[in-house]
């Protein structure tokens, strides 16, 4: 197998037993992702010249870091800032900004000897789920270069699935994690709403964002949760727990267990082969000593459109500090006033999509319609979170589709929104209720992967790593890789 295909498990335990050295493998995946990168176009920045001499400074002093992270090449989504370092969110209107402070969750890596490879593609701001609304450039899948690798951190599954990255952080606000992970056949993991410090995540909607690791096993995800999670007094929304090892345990098998599957899951929509797949899935858990359930979820058909009225709302707040003054993009030529300024620089800096959460989220909060959309969008939101604790009384876990589709064509659904913001059906209930959920790969259909998502209750992220991880050594799909 080739460096640049191995595990974290894998890498950490090479370097460890000195087969090779960190910096032979961030070479290997380095070179890897130069190569490909003007083809995939996974990665915004590439650390190409300084990621090497990192990983070789962290390899002299190995045995200082006790992690199984060190000396690994992580690839890290445009939207967390590292200090001194171009950092875009994906938007022209941030194109130069370089920001004075590092990510809590990016610190956290540098400390445990990760070794940044660069910073990659992402839909503008985090809001699309085919990473075809950047700012700059459409990431292709690397199973099919003709198809979107999914979003809105479409460029590290990307970077991952075609060993551009050993691994990568994602922010998932409505399924930006797990669905592009379903899409490029890798592992994507959303922590409980409060598990990961989010200080230095640039923000979308900050009551649903939450960051998460993209990775080629269910333990690497684990790995990663370790370093990342925890209470920052500098994030008001993570919550102070005792630490916690998510590996412990991921291998007792999910004899004892009770899956719920929700019959909303497998409704008119769904495409054939994914469902096929997914209930392979399920039975394959029931093979392994799960006992399944099936369960109903009344509040789910609200899902998107709650989603996509609290969202915009929050968007529409967030993104009022790019005004063209106090940093990023500044258009002031022509200009004969402030408001000019405002209005020119966010009509060159934002894209359409963004632009259009904008409007809409402005529009629904505004006097007259606040309590119509908004209060009434909240109230149901509530209304799911009570449906998820309702049924998570008789199982342990839900399990179902990730995303309703396997990878589509690059431009397919460009031009209807809608049909774009339907692809998050299966994981934004998640995110409004504050979920940990997984996507694990299930198999290919028609040549293009299928992921199954597991979704467990609040703080519930060991069980759900220990019944991904059956899943997925049962059958193997994570061994599968794109010819490119």
């Amino acid at each position: 197998m080739e460096l640049y295909d191995l595990t974290i498990e894998e890498a950490a335990k090479g370097i460890k037993n000195k087969e090779f050295s960190s910096a032979d493998l961030t070479r290997a995946v380095m070179d890897r992702a130069t190569a490909l990168n003007p083809k995939i176009k996974a990665y915004l920045n590439l650390n190409g010249g300084t990621a090497p001499k990192k990983a070789d400074e962290v390899g002299q002093r190995i045995s200082e870091y006790n992690s199984p992270l060190a000396g690994v090449p992580v690839a890290l989504k445009d939207n967390m800032t590292l200090k001194g370092s171009r950092t875009t969110a994906g938007s022209k209107i941030l194109e130069n900004y370089k920001p004075p402070y590092t990510a809590t969750v990016i610190q956290k890596l540098l400390s445990a000897g990760a070794v940044i490879a660069g910073k990659t593609n992402l839909d503008e701001f985090a809001m699309g789920t085919s990473t075809e609304n950047s700012g700059f450039y459409p990431t292709k899948n690397p199973w099919d270069e003709s198809r979107v690798p999914g979003g809105s951190s479409g460029g590290s599954a990307a970077a991952v699935s075609a060993g551009m990255a050993t691994y990568a952080l994602g922010s998932d606000t409505g399924g930006s994690v797990r669905q592009p992970a379903s899409m490029c056949g890798v592992v994507g993991l959303k922590p409980t709403y409060g598990r990961v410090r989010r200080h230095g995540l640039i923000a979308m909607c900050s009551s649903f964002d939450q960051i998460g690791p993209i990775t080629r096993t269910v333990k690497d995800a684990g790995l990663v949760l370790n370093a990342i999670s925890g209470f920052d007094a500098r994030d008001s929304t993570t919550v102070k727990r005792e630490d916690e090892d998510f590996t412990r345990g991921i291998e007792d098998g999910v004899r004892g267990l009770t899956v719920g599957v929700p019959k909303e899951f497998f409704a008119d929509g769904l495409d054939k082969g994914v469902r096929d797949l997914v209930e392979k899935g399920i039975k394959d858990l029931e093979a392994q000593g799960a006992e399944i359930a099936a369960v109903s979820i009344p509040t789910f058909e609200y899902a998107i459109p709650v989603y996509y009225i609290i969202v915009p709302v929050e968007v529409a707040s967030n993104l009022g500090r790019y005004d063209g003054v106090k940093y990023g993009l500044s258009v002031y030529e022509d200009a004969k006033n402030l408001l000019d300024i405002y209005l020119k620089s966010r009509d060159a800096g934002f894209g359409a999509e963004v632009k259009r959460r904008i409007i809409l989220g402005t529009y629904v909060s505004s006097a007259g319609y606040f309590d119509a959309y908004y209060k009434k969008a909240v109230e149901v939101a509530q209304l799911m979170r009570g449906d998820f604790k309702k049924v998570f009384q008789s199982v342990d876990l839900l399990a179902g589709p990730t995303a309703p589709v396997p990878a589509f064509k690059i431009g397919e659904k460009s031009t209807d929104p809608l049909s774009l913001y339907l692809q998050d059906i299966y994981t934004a209930p998640a995110n409004i209720a504050g979920l940990p959920s997984i996507s694990v790969p299930a198999g290919l259909s028609g040549g293009l992967p299928v992921g199954l998502q597991l979704i467990a209750p609040w703080w519930e992220e060991a069980k759900l790593l220990r019944c991904a991880y059956a899943f997925e050594r049962a059958n193997e799909y994570y061994k599968l890789r794109p010819k490119i």
